[in-house]
């Protein structure tokens, strides 16, 4: 095998334009070989000539036939990923699928099993969890830094223009839309992230017009078998907000830039605070997309396992499937 992976991308959408294919691009051991357009040959000729890359395909499954193509990026509408999962398994492909991973647990097992089953690595791209920022967050923790936690505080949010997006597949039900898939699965998997534990039971509650069906703003609370608690809002109509606050018995942790600090050319900032209000400030640097793609990358190269498992997926979609049920019936769930 060579030394640098070669990848196909699924699709054109804007994730893949904006941040895969520059990460690949700077990544030490990957690169783009070849784009597939779902129906639209021309689409593909236009997309890979913006990136120089060789080989452009009218359908996925033209791309999926390329033996050359070792790893596949998978950024299409939620609804499509157990589809294009399995389809690319099955040729040998291994995968690096866009958040969520599915829209409910029996589509995420699937995944992982026909993964496994044609022995290719699969890996949900939570990109923000490869930022260094995290790992610090956790020693500072272990560190007894602000004590004992007992309360997560965590929000995504952005505006968008409601009535002049109506096709944006993000307010789209059937292709898996709405606030809570699209930007609260990042606080959600953070609060597991970080805590290193799983919630035993969830509330959701939220804003869900009749005319679009899915939720344009979102609420949530995660209680966990210690006590521990975790809050987090996710919204289509709040100014863009991205941090999460660990709160302990003697101060507290606060990222600022918690999933996208790539918007901040990298730099991550921790405010650390003590129990008589005085804060500091740390700053790390890292480049989450490429960390991603060079970890998934070096594991297709050397066999190995992502440090982000399938397990942890399946964990973090029986949360998320746990939270959209509360959210749809205004009830407690057990997850």
């Amino acid at each position: 095998m060579s030394k640098t992976v070669k990848w196909g991308i699924l699709g054109t959408a804007g994730i893949a334009r904006k941040a895969i294919i520059p990460a690949i691009e700077r990544a030490g051991n990957a690169e783009v070989v070849a784009v597939a357009s779902s129906s639209d040959r021309k689409k593909a000729e236009e997309f890979g000539e913006l990136f120089d890359i060789p080989k452009r395909y009218g359908s996925y499954n033209e791309l999926l036939e390329d033996d050359d193509i070792e790893a596949v990026y998978i950024p299409l509408p939620n609804n499509l990923h157990v589809t294009w999962v399995t389809k690319a398994a099955q040729k040998g492909k291994h995968i690096l699928c866009e958040k969520p991973a599915a829209i409910t647990v029996e589509e995420t097992i699937h995944m992982v099993e026909v993964c496994k089953q044609n022995n290719v690595l699969f890996m949900e791209a939570f990109m923000y969890q490869f930022h260094p920022q995290h790992q610090r967050v956790k020693e500072l923790i272990g560190n007894g830094e602000i004590g004992d936690v007992n309360f997560i505080r965590s929000t995504f949010s952005y505006s968008m223009d409601v009535v002049n997006e109506a096709q944006n597949i993000r307010l789209n039900p059937e292709l898996g839309g709405g606030s809570l898939y699209d930007v609260g699965c990042y606080c959600i998997h953070a609060s597991r992230f970080i805590l290193g534990k799983e919630p035993k039971r969830v509330f959701v509650s939220g804003d869900i017009p009749e005319n679009i069906g899915v939720d344009l703003t979102a609420a949530g609370l995660m209680t966990f078998e210690d006590g521990v608690t975790a809050s987090f809002s996710c919204s289509f109509q709040q100014p863009f907000e991205n941090q999460y606050t660990v709160i302990g018995t003697k101060g507290r942790i606060e990222l600022p830039a918690a999933f996208r600090p790539d918007i901040h050319e990298g730099n991550g900032q921790i405010l650390i605070t003590d129990q008589d209000g005085k804060t500091r400030e740390e700053s790390i640097k890292g480049d989450q997309y490429a960390l991603q793609i060079e970890h998934f990358s070096d594991c297709v190269l050397e066999g190995k396992n992502p440090i982000y498992s399938a397990l942890e997926t399946i964990a973090n979609m029986k949360v998320l499937e746990a939270c959209q049920k509360s959210l749809q019936q205004n009830i407690l769930m057990n997850v």
